[in-house]
């Protein structure tokens, strides 16, 4: 089984910063991916954001977050984080944690997930 934990989502003015973090625990897999999901647009799936692979070498990232958002790896502390920066209010979204054992940018692909951290990101 595997448990995934977000958090580090919050309100921030346009602009700044957050860093996210995903805490696995159980078995490790070979990717781990952030989406987000904007909640005022039901029925809209989730957005992929940025993969990486657990063992290194290999990361990805939506073209709405290049050069913004890098996601890395501790796997010391089996933790994946998503640094934010330069936000826009189109961030704005709950960003989850999933992880699987392909490299895809397709939510249905993944079988885990975590809770969700809200991010907003006033004008």
């Amino acid at each position: 089984q595997v448990q995934l934990v977000e958090s580090g989502g919050g309100l921030v003015q346009a602009g700044g910063s957050l860093r996210l973090s995903c805490v696995a625990s159980g078995r490790t897999l070979s990717w781990y991916t952030w989406f987000r999901q904007a909640p005022e647009v039901p029925g809209k799936e989730r957005e992929f954001v940025a993969l990486i692979r657990w063992s290194g070498g290999m990361a990805s990232y939506a073209g709405s977050v290049k050069g913004r958002f890098t996601i890395s790896r501790d796997n010391a502390k089996n933790t994946v984080y998503l640094q934010m920066n330069s936000l826009k209010p189109e961030d704005t979204a709950v960003y989850y944690c999933a992880a699987g054992a392909q490299n895809s940018d397709s939510w249905s692909a993944y079988t885990y997930w975590g809770q969700g951290t809200q991010v907003t990101v006033s004008s």
